[in-house]
């Protein structure tokens, strides 16, 4: 599963991590992304979305519908 967030669109970050001697390896930032399935009534059906903490968030502010409507309008398969 790639960590990208099908809501905000979060990517990775990319970094160091620095040890006690002070030496720098690269290292990742992924975002919390989690697998979550909503039932989406204008469309009848269950959908499966790769999202974010902070997606889950914004469908809960938001709602399913204008979400998904935003996802759609982006030009993204659901």
């Amino acid at each position: 599963m790639a960590a990208v967030c099908q809501v905000t669109g979060a990517v990775p970050g990319f970094g160091h991590n620095i040890s006690h001697s002070h030496r720098r390896t690269k290292r990742r930032f992924d975002p919390n992304v989690q697998k979550k399935t909503y039932y989406v009534p204008s469309l009848r059906r269950n959908v499966t979305l790769n999202v974010s903490a902070k997606g889950i968030k914004v469908i809960d502010a938001r709602g399913i519908e204008s979400v998904i409507a935003s996802i759609v309008a982006r030009g993204e398969k659901i």
